[in-house]
């Protein structure tokens, strides 16, 4: 089956912006974090430069969640992931107990 030439532009286009946003220098590595929120409860999340993150959340432009629970501090911090690996290591982190978090931000701070 051939496809049409104007869905192959739009393939095109796709591959093309996509390129273009693999430029060298660019950070291709994700980070997980751990916030802890004024009520002292957690929030976990990724990102690619999580010091601009932490400022969105600071400014109350972040997660919804941490503009209710303002303000927050960065308390833990893995580099060096995939965004797959990212997210799953962030669905991971929700999934402790709060005790198993306190645990993995003190033994971070440990080394």
């Amino acid at each position: 089956m051939r496809v049409p030439v104007q869905r192959r532009t739009v393939m095109d286009k796709k591959y093309t912006r996509m390129i273009r946003g693999m430029k060298k220098g660019r950070k291709r590595e994700w980070s997980v974090y751990v916030l802890r929120c004024g009520d002292g409860s957690f929030y976990t999340g990724i990102a690619k430069d999580v010091a601009a993150r932490l400022e969105k959340h600071r400014s109350g432009k972040g997660a919804a969640y941490t503009r209710t629970h303002l303000p927050v501090e960065l308390i833990y911090q893995e580099n060096k992931r995939t965004r797959s690996a990212a997210l799953i290591r962030e669905a991971g982190i929700k999934a402790m107990p709060r005790s198993k978090k306190e645990e993995l931000v003190r033994e971070a701070r440990k080394r």
